[in-house]
C-alpha cells in the first residue's frame, strides 16, 4: 500500500499547469534577486507613483518568452512580484496561444470580437490571473499576469 503523503504527492504532481503563473521561471511571488538572475540586464526601480499594488517596477526590452521576442516588466510589493506585463508584436499571438495553453492550461474565456478588431484570452487560479489583449488593427499584444486586485489598484490615483 502506498503511504499517503506520497499519494499527495503524486496528485499535486498532477494539477494542472493553471496552478503557477511564471515567466520563464520567475513565478508570481517571486524574489527581485530571482527576476535579475533570470533577466541580467532587467533595470529595477522604484515606481514613479504611489500604489498599493506595488513600490518597485524591473523593465527588460530583451526577454525571450515563449520563443518570441518580448518586453517585459515586473511589478513588485515588498519584494516580492506582484504581476508581470509581458509586450509583444500582436502578430504572434497565433503562435503564442499554444504555448500558454501548454503553460496555463486551456484559457476560462479565449475569442475574437471581430467588430471591434482584438483578441482576448483569460485564465484565473484563485486570486492569480493571466490575461491576454491583443488589438487586430495594430502590432500591440499584451500579457498581464497578476495577483489579486493589481489591475484595479496600480494606476489608482490616490
Amino acid at each position: 500500500m502506498k503511504s499517503p503523503s506520497l499519494l499527495i504527492a503524486l496528485a499535486l504532481a498532477a494539477l494542472p499547469a493553471a496552478a503557477s503563473y511564471d515567466a520563464n521561471g520567475v513565478p508570481l511571488g517571486a524574489h527581485e534577486r530571482q527576476v535579475k538572475e533570470r533577466y541580467p540586464s532587467a533595470y529595477c526601480k522604484a515606481l514613479e507613483w504611489s500604489s498599493l499594488a506595488a513600490d518597485r517596477r524591473c523593465d527588460d526590452s530583451r526577454a525571450d518568452f515563449a520563443g518570441i521576442k518580448a518586453r517585459i516588466t515586473f511589478y513588485l510589493k515588498n519584494g516580492a512580484v506582484q504581476a508581470f506585463d509581458v509586450r509583444f508584436d500582436g502578430k504572434q499571438v497565433k503562435r503564442i496561444m499554444p504555448a500558454l495553453r501548454e503553460k496555463y492550461g486551456k484559457p476560462d474565456l479565449e475569442g475574437e470580437d471581430p467588430e471591434r478588431r482584438y483578441f482576448r484570452a483569460e485564465w484565473k487560479d484563485k486570486a492569480d490571473r493571466a490575461v491576454l489583449v491583443s488589438d487586430l488593427e495594430k502590432r500591440r499584444a499584451s500579457l498581464l499576469v497578476s495577483r489579486g486586485n493589481f489591475e484595479e489598484e496600480i494606476y489608482r490615483v490616490r
